[in-house]
């Protein structure tokens, strides 16, 4: 044995492995998934959305408005009231100004609060308005 070492052989110390650059390698590549992760945007509440056999996907859906039974508006999960609608919007459009719009209105809700919240996205400037229906 060697002065001033440990009391481990030499067969034990060409053993150990040092796991450091591996450690530092998971610690990136979970930062590189974390930062393109795209993480579903929800509206806030459920509501029971109407069939439609013509559905069709929107991937780049970032405006989700939300009707419920009762007719109250959500957008990113909190109430609106009709009249702050158009100003939301506008918030929300100006972020992201390639985004659409889809409004997830209940079966029960109100066709005139549906088309009040269609129109006030129009007023804002964003034309390409979607209703979300079940398949």
């Amino acid at each position: 044995m060697r002065r001033g070492f440990s009391n481990l052989t030499a067969s034990e110390e060409e053993g150990q492995i040092d796991i450091t650059p591996m450690l530092d390698v998971v610690f990136i590549m979970l930062i590189f998934f974390i930062v393109t992760a795209s993480f579903v945007k929800e509206s806030g509440i459920e509501v029971n959305r109407p069939d439609a056999n013509t559905a069709q996907s929107k991937p780049r859906a970032n405006i989700l408005i939300a009707i419920n039974d009762l007719n109250e508006i959500w957008i990113d999960k909190r109430r609106v009231d009709e009249s702050q609608v158009r100003a939301n919007i506008e918030r929300l459009h100006a972020e992201n100004p390639q985004g659409t719009v889809v409004v997830q209105a209940d079966e029960e809700a109100k066709t005139r609060v549906l088309v009040a919240v269609m129109d006030a996205a129009r007023a804002a400037g964003v034309y390409d308005v979607s209703l979300a229906t079940e398949r």
